[in-house]
């Protein structure tokens, strides 16, 4: 019989189409990494939206046109997050529509209180304690839901600190740069809240441009941002975060997402046609890039980052 160590060593390359049928189940907490234009985990969000894997609480800091896209297809019941935008291209409205017509649950908090509730999550704490809400107005809200308490710190007499829950979601989808077929992954430019959000889910997909070999990772262990112990899935989808951009790679793709972002604004039936015509109507990711983009925007992308490194 194996080891653990050796079972959790094994080469873990799946399909997407692999990976989210064994780890994504409905009603699951599903952590998403990425940050507003930047690194989307989009090659596996179209998965779970073809395999229309619903009643999800998606859980992050800025949640961003992945989550959008999964409430469009009606894929979600929750979400705790810091914020829902695309930067200058607007809110996520259709996640904004779902909050106003009461269809969404929602429950708001900074993103450092976010990134909090992960630290908690992967330390095994029930909670951690923060300063971030106090004075806003996230806590009144959050703590009327029972989510935070405010307390008085024990060694600062009439200093106060808010303890939020800690958060470990059932399965983790996170796109990188480079990792290994073991699941050690290197994490290049920000990181926001994806290291401890990794270390606190009980599964873990990672999506990748890059599938280097473990010899590589071994002759530079600094760059490893996560070890293989973390990580059940590594699926190899050069661009798999387009129209979002991944550093050192490609930019992301302005014209796209703006066009998303106008059917998102006029709702269904626009939306509806856009998951048609780029998610369910496409077999693979690789099907959506040449539909959405081609191989000269590809490379142009690509140009485009290489410009500004």
């Amino acid at each position: 019989m194996m080891s653990e160590t050796r079972q959790r060593t094994r080469d873990k390359v799946l399909t997407a189409a692999e990976a989210v049928a064994r780890y994504v189940r409905p009603g699951a907490v599903l952590g998403m990494g990425g940050q507003n234009i930047g690194r989307c985990p989009m090659a596996l969000t179209h998965e779970i939206i073809r395999q229309r894997i619903g009643r999800l609480t998606v859980v992050g800091c800025n949640l961003s046109i992945g989550m959008d896209q999964l409430v469009a297809a009606g894929l979600v019941r929750r979400t705790e997050s810091g914020s829902g935008n695309l930067e200058r291209f607007g809110v996520t409205f259709c996640w904004r529509r779902a909050i106003e017509n009461g269809s969404l649950e929602v429950e708001d908090y900074s993103h450092l209180a976010m990134v909090s509730r992960f630290l908690a999550g992967e330390m095994g704490a029930p909670f951690m304690p923060t300063r971030s809400l106090l004075g806003s107005d996230l806590l009144p809200a959050t703590g009327e839901a029972g989510k935070a308490v405010v307390i008085e710190d024990p060694w600062n007499p009439g200093q106060r600190v808010a303890l939020v829950p800690a958060l470990q979601p059932e399965v983790s989808i996170v796109h990188v740069q480079r990792a290994d077929p073991s699941g050690n992954i290197i994490i290049e430019g920000f990181a926001t809240h994806e290291p401890e959000m990794i270390r606190a889910s009980h599964h873990v997909i990672i999506s990748c441009e890059e599938l280097v070999s473990t010899e590589e990772i071994r002759a530079h262990p600094e760059r490893t941002t996560i070890p293989f112990l973390y990580v059940d899935a590594v699926v190899v989808q050069p661009y798999g975060a387009y129209p979002t951009s991944t550093y050192g790679h490609y930019d992301y793709d302005a014209a796209h997402v703006a066009a998303y972002q106008e059917a998102a604004r006029e709702g269904s039936p626009a939306v509806d046609e856009y998951l048609r015509r780029y998610v369910w109507g496409c077999a693979t990711f690789d099907e959506y890039l040449a539909l959405a983009a081609g191989s000269e925007r590809l490379i142009a992308l690509r140009r485009a980052m290489e410009e500004m490194l």
